[in-house]
């Protein structure tokens, strides 16, 4: 009988870790909405999704994180948000 409950109990670990991971994942994906142009911060911080200045984008920018061939990543200066890779802020530092 004590090896049927420690089966169990591997099988519900098992379980509950991958529950525990995936949903992990999932509410990742949800907090990591795009930057909205009439958010409070954006407009503080004079965020546009196509920059006018000239070589000044997101995707050069050292506050910018994530993978470089995305469209939409995320950034250092809007938590939980995803900014375009074209676009631009009054917080961009040229990247190292």
């Amino acid at each position: 009988m004590s090896q049927l409950d420690r089966r169990n109990f591997l099988k519900l670990s098992t379980a509950t870790l991958i529950g525990v991971t995936m949903g992990g994942t999932s509410l990742r994906v949800f907090a990591e909405e795009q930057v909205k142009l009439d958010d409070p911060l954006a407009v503080a911080m004079k965020y546009v999704h196509k920059s006018t200045v000239e070589g000044s984008t997101c995707s050069n920018c050292m506050q910018i994180k994530g993978d470089a061939k995305a469209e939409w990543r995320p950034c250092n200066i809007f938590p939980g948000k995803l900014v375009n890779n074209n676009g631009w802020c009054a917080a961009w530092v040229k990247a190292a």
